[in-house]
């Protein structure tokens, strides 16, 4: 495999080189802008999926857009995900449907859910997407029952580039990357699916099977008992893609919180108990109270839910929050129970800047505010501010490299139209001209950038936009 410093050596061969590998580096590459405002979108015929509903989302959006850039990136983001990246079919007489994250050939647990997220409120008058939607939910069953542990996923026993991997790799498996957004991701996408549709038939046998593995692997990252069975190593020349401690990572004290042993961002953390993720899962764990005790009529497993969210929020309360030298009490990025934390904040979601975004904090919180001020602060390392943009970034990619995502997030969970203005036209001019959202760009230079086909950040901007629309900020998006 050609590895990211000896393909910076060579200047680079354009991203569909280490996509045919499935490689998880990104590179950094120059863009080559499009043709002003001409669809980037494949032909009819060469798109995965159709939907009438986001066919016509896509034309009413357009038509009260008066900013033609905007317009044009989001015709071309918005559909992204369906575009290029489902693949919908029946298993078992069920919907199924695996969505690659993009450039990787690859379904990400965490990627595929926030991918066809923004679809969920069009359901309603789209059966086919209804059931694509669906098809999300039951794969997700299927990947959890594989291993509650892995983040990533083949369509089928494929292997990986990662099966050298030091941990309990199959063949099923992408990578085995222990992240406890992946399986919160899993249950925030199946409760708004039944919320919004009513349709309770993906809750299965499986599903609440795959429901218990969820809150036995919780559990078990308590650590409360020993380390549990999770290891991984890798042999690998970048520090946070491997663990310590023989595989098993920095030490916690079992306080109550949860261990991920790697972030959203698919790096190392450096203290276990990543606070972001803690707080979805407290989020998750509601919601899957609320599915047992009103579709399964599991009022047992309910009371289990509910009692490990009350114990995880008791420790959130107890260790999260700290005294900042600058800004009060705000929510560190990492703690370890032992007193230690980190001021910090990375760009992928959750972060401690997408927690109302996530329905985990509300956004008037005081510390949560506190928090925000120095997410967004020369105070945290990975907060870049350049000629072009300023944004958060994060040692996946490294310095000076902004990710688009944290300018959505800055949007999304803002209560200020200046500052979301500020953020939409920072957005738009900084697409390196493809029309496209990327993983990241230069602080100084939007030309270069990390991948070019990444869904998850393209559907997002297509989700802010259409918030904005359907919130009635018409003119805010048209004076920019």
């Amino acid at each position: 495999m050609t590895t990211r410093r000896e393909f910076l050596k060579k200047g680079g061969l354009g991203l569909a080189a280490l996509s045919v590998s499935g490689s998880v580096f990104s590179e950094i590459r120059q863009g080559t802008p499009a043709s002003p405002y001409v669809s980037q979108r494949p032909e009819v015929s060469k798109r995965n999926f159709v939907s009438k509903a986001v066919e016509e989302t896509i034309i009413h959006v357009k038509g009260q857009l008066k900013d033609r850039k905007l317009a044009w990136m989001f015709e071309n983001c918005f559909p992204n995900t369906l575009d290029t990246t489902v693949h919908f079919r029946t298993l078992d007489n069920r919907p199924d449907t695996f969505v690659y994250t993009g450039d990787i050939h690859a379904m990400w647990l965490r990627d595929s859910a926030a991918q066809v997220w923004p679809y969920l409120s069009l359901m309603k008058n789209d059966e086919p997407l209804r059931l694509l939607i669906a098809g999300v939910v039951n794969r997700h069953t299927r990947c959890v029952l594989i291993d509650p542990y892995a983040n990533a996923f083949n369509d089928g026993p494929k292997g990986s580039e990662w099966a050298s991997d030091h941990t309990a790799m199959k063949p099923e498996l992408h990578e085995r990357k222990w992240e406890i957004d992946s399986l919160c991701y899993t249950v925030r996408l199946a409760y708004h699916y039944w919320k919004l549709s009513g349709d309770t038939s993906v809750f299965s046998p499986e599903w609440r099977k795959a429901a218990a593995l969820i809150v036995q692997t919780f559990k078990q990252q308590q650590r409360k008992e020993g380390v549990g069975p999770y290891t991984f190593e890798r042999v690998t020349a970048r520090q946070l893609d491997t663990l310590s401690n023989d595989g098993k990572g920095n030490p916690v004290k079992p306080v109550g919180l949860i261990v991920s042993s790697f972030r959203p961002s698919d790096d190392a953390t450096t203290y276990g108990f990543l606070i972001p993720s803690n707080l979805f899962a407290v989020t998750s764990l509601k919601q899957l109270a609320e599915i047992s005790t009103q579709v399964t009529g599991d009022s047992a497993f309910a009371a289990v839910c509910t009692g490990l969210a009350a114990e995880v929020r008791q420790a959130l309360d107890r260790y999260a929050i700290a005294n900042h030298l600058n800004y009060g009490q705000v929510y560190a990025f990492e703690a370890d129970g032992f007193g230690n934390r980190l001021f910090t904040d990375d760009a992928n979601v959750p972060s401690l800047l997408s927690l109302p975004y996530l329905g985990c904090i509300d956004k008037n919180d005081p510390v949560y505010r506190n928090t925000r001020k120095f997410i967004w602060s020369n105070d945290n390392p990975y907060f870049f501010k350049g000629k072009a943009a300023e944004g958060i970034g994060g040692p996946h990619i490294g310095y000076d490299m902004i990710w688009p995502m944290s300018i959505i997030m800055k949007a999304m969970t803002s209560t200020e139209e200046a500052e979301i203005r500020s953020c939409i036209k920072m957005l738009r001019d900084t697409d390196a001209g493809t029309g496209f959202m990327h993983e990241s760009f230069h602080k100084d230079d939007p030309q270069k950038f990390t991948r070019s086909w990444f869904a998850w950040v393209n559907t997002l901007f297509g989700e802010l936009i259409l918030k904005l629309v359907n919130e009635g900020k018409i003119s805010l998006l048209n004076n920019l």
